[in-house]
């Protein structure tokens, strides 16, 4: 039986994170506004290449988000914006892609629907410039994506759970990188590719939906085998909107990449 997107989410709610995958563009500060001004605008400080955010809930509506030059007053012309319409139970990345010369926010829309019980889903967002295009597979030969392109983001994938050693490499062959994980029955992620500091790839796997709950998180999955997450690099809290947010406040924290053993 196939699950829905976020089963306890409040009817006329969506899901947004934010993520910068520019690999060549520095930091930058993100801010967020409503349309109709049924969200306090939020600022988020200094996010960095490889940062993905943990969803927000927002009432359904229009939203500008925009990026500035890390530490640039708010006042400044911002480098790129875009606008994303949130629909009810929807849910979206809005992430800075391509290098940093033809750099644009693009929405990519997530699919949060559960897989079946005995099965796992999992999409690739490639952002490599050393690997332009790059494969995807389990160390085992199990396919997940073959050919992905620089900036782009392959439709999910069923697989089998369990533990995976997922491997990545530029397609034709070349220097080759390894990501201990373990994938949830019935669960759904983002695998990142992302280039590391010493000239390789870096993937990272991010959780979008689980089973358990079944409310997405956005924030990246550890295990058997993974990788914990370092420090954040920023927070927002969304207060309380006309009863159309959850009671209380949301809190939103932004990760810094993970360090790959």
């Amino acid at each position: 039986m196939i699950g829905t997107p976020p089963a306890h989410a409040a009817a006329g709610n969506g899901y947004v994170r934010l993520a910068h995958l520019s690999p060549d563009t520095p930091a930058v500060d993100v801010y967020l506004r409503s349309e109709s001004g049924a969200v306090e605008p939020q600022t988020f400080k200094a996010v960095a290449y490889g940062d993905m955010s943990r969803y927000l809930r927002l009432p359904a509506g229009s939203y500008q988000v925009a990026m500035r030059k890390a530490g640039a007053p708010a006042s400044e012309k911002p480098v790129i914006t875009t606008q994303v319409g949130v629909e009810d139970k929807g849910a979206y990345t809005v992430a800075g892609v391509g290098r940093f010369a033809d750099l644009g926010l693009r929405v990519l829309k997530d699919d949060l629907r559960l897989p079946d019980p005995g099965k796992s889903k999992v999409r690739v967002i490639q952002a490599s410039v050393k690997a332009p295009v790059l494969d995807v597979a389990g160390k085992s030969g199990a396919k997940i994506a073959d050919g992905v392109e620089f900036a782009t983001t392959t439709a999910y994938r069923e697989v089998n759970p369990g533990k995976w050693s997922v491997r990545v490499e530029p397609t034709g062959g070349g220097r080759a990188s390894e990501l201990p994980c373990t994938l949830g029955a019935g669960s759904v992620y983002s695998l990142v590719v992302l280039d590391d500091d010493a000239g390789g790839l870096k993937p990272e796997l991010h959780v979008d939906a689980e089973r358990q709950g079944t409310v997405p998180l956005g924030s990246v999955a550890t295990g058997a085998g993974g990788s914990a997450p370092g420090s954040p690099v920023g927070g927002a809290l969304i207060a309380a909107a006309a009863a159309a947010l959850v009671a209380g406040a949301l809190t939103m924290v932004l990760r810094r990449r993970l360090r790959t053993a």
